[in-house]
């Protein structure tokens, strides 16, 4: 056979014609369950009750503009123009009884309108709510927090530059370590260094947690290292382990450790001292990670990473590899909030505009982290939000009406799964 004719023939297997169906048809009926998980919690009674009635029968309530951001953040949309595909969905809001959807337009004017400090504060008023649903199915009692500056890079009129010499803005993050919530989070300017107001923060995440449950443990990077961060976990019985810094006095604690003291660790050599501060109340412990460096001008030198910590009866290397693993629960999630949500996206020229939409951002996050945990299979506990996408939201649906029900068909070998999920979630007790 010639390879004209091969084309001709691989050419011909593909040939077919577009018509147009009147049928409702869905791409993402997997959407719903995350309407489901919202109803069960009541995110729009909160959203509705909180912020300001419409002034006229013909507004919109707050729900009828964040419900569909929520939705298009777990769909995958980058901008808030995107929304329309929600909108358009009449699957999707039918059966979420999405009667009004906002233009995209009207979305914008809502946000720079309830983005000052009366939205933000309602926003962290509700996230909290939702998290405090959340740790109250949980047994565990202590929690670790993490938490660390992230800088989303924009060219909006109002952005700042920051540190790295972007424009942008830098906004504060913290998790809890063992199941992946948000529990605070904090909108900043790019020019607001990471190390500002850590202490408020920290203090700020502590007082979001439900009566019961408690941080016996933080975790930062170096933005965290000052003294009364340090007096200030002492006093509360809380363990710190923080980012150090090469100044003059910790050099010289490095210079009082012996050779002898010294084990091998990673690609490295690593070893622990005490350590003071001036303004701090009492002294903690300095982990010192030292790697060897050749110079061919100054011969043998080391390179030192240093951390901070008030954690007992724990070896150097003990505590370093738990720092470490801060990378996971801090650093890895706030790149599955930043680039999983599309936060790296913002929509307004406003600073507090793209504040309110950022914890929305953060609220649709925690919502993912609330189905992995329990509703979900726990085979899912793992997965990032474009795995949930692929094998879970985006899948095919049509709309059915038979006398007065309505009917949702998907494909069988997602059946059972879409049954077992609304199940758990009904039946889940969230108070």
């Amino acid at each position: 056979m010639s390879e004209k004719t091969q084309q001709k023939k691989n050419m011909s297997k593909l040939s077919f014609k577009l018509e147009v169906t009147n049928e409702n048809l869905t791409s993402h009926a997997g959407l719903v369950l995350v309407g489901e998980l919202m109803e069960k919690l009541s995110v729009t009674k909160m959203l509705d009750k909180n912020f300001p009635s419409p002034q006229s029968n013909n507004g919109y309530h707050a729900s009828s503009y964040v419900i569909p951001l929520l939705l298009k953040m777990h769909g995958g949309g980058n901008h808030i123009e995107d929304v329309r595909e929600i909108k358009n969905d009449k699957v999707i809001t039918k059966l979420l009884c999405l009667d009004k959807i906002p233009t995209t337009a009207a979305i914008g004017v809502w946000l720079r309108r309830y983005g000052r400090d009366k939205g933000q504060r309602i926003m962290h008023k509700i996230n909290r709510k939702i998290l405090h649903k959340a740790l109250r199915l949980e047994d565990r009692k202590e929690y670790t927090l993490d938490i660390d500056a992230t800088e989303i890079i924009s060219n909006k009129r109002n952005a700042l530059y920051t540190y790295k010499k972007n424009k942008g803005y830098m906004p504060m993050v913290g998790h809890l370590a063992e199941n992946g919530m948000i529990i605070g989070a904090d909108f900043r300017s790019g020019n607001i260094s990471p190390s500002t107001k850590n202490y408020e923060f920290i203090k700020s995440c502590i007082s979001n947690m439900v009566k019961g449950k408690v941080i016996t443990n933080i975790r930062a990077d170096s933005a965290a290292y000052q003294s009364k961060i340090f007096n200030y976990c002492n006093n509360q019985g809380i363990y710190f382990t923080i980012g150090g810094t090469l100044d003059s006095s910790t050099l010289k604690s490095i210079s009082r450790i012996k050779e002898s003291e010294w084990e091998v660790f990673e690609d490295g050599e690593i070893a622990g001292t005490s350590h003071f501060t001036a303004d701090a109340e009492s002294d903690f412990r300095l982990i010192v990670k030292r790697k060897i460096i050749v110079n061919d001008l100054l011969g043998k030198e080391y390179l030192y990473h240093v951390i901070v910590s008030n954690r007992p009866n724990e070896s150097p290397i003990d505590t370093m590899t738990w720092y470490n693993q801060r990378g996971e629960t801090s650093e890895n999630r706030i790149k599955e909030l930043k680039s999983g949500f599309n936060l790296n996206t913002l929509p307004c020229g406003q600073h507090n505009a793209n504040a309110l939409y950022f914890y929305i951002g953060c609220l649709a996050y925690n919502l993912s982290i609330i189905l992995k945990n329990h509703i979900l299979p726990s085979s899912y506990k793992k997965h990032k939000i474009s795995t949930l996408r692929w094998k879970l939201y985006q899948v095919a649906g049509k709309l059915i009406k038979k006398g007065r029900r309505i009917y949702l068909k998907i494909r069988e070998d997602h059946l059972s799964l879409f049954k077992d999920i609304r199940h758990r979630c009904r039946d889940i007790c969230f108070t």
